[in-house]
């Protein structure tokens, strides 16, 4: 199952650098996982300063 990233996305861009397969990208108001690129390593969440990346 994909990550997908809460509200609690501070925009700061850690996980997007973090993904080995260009998963993340900035959205409107927080950074989004395209779901069927996302092969779920959780290299987003283990960056993540406020846990926002989220099974």
């Amino acid at each position: 199952m994909a990550y997908k990233i809460s509200d609690d996305c501070i925009s700061c861009g850690a996980c997007a650098a973090e993904c080995p397969v260009g998963a993340i990208s900035e959205g409107d108001s927080k950074y989004v996982i395209d779901d069927g690129t996302c092969i779920s390593c959780g290299a987003c969440a283990g960056v993540c300063p406020v846990g926002a990346p989220q099974e």
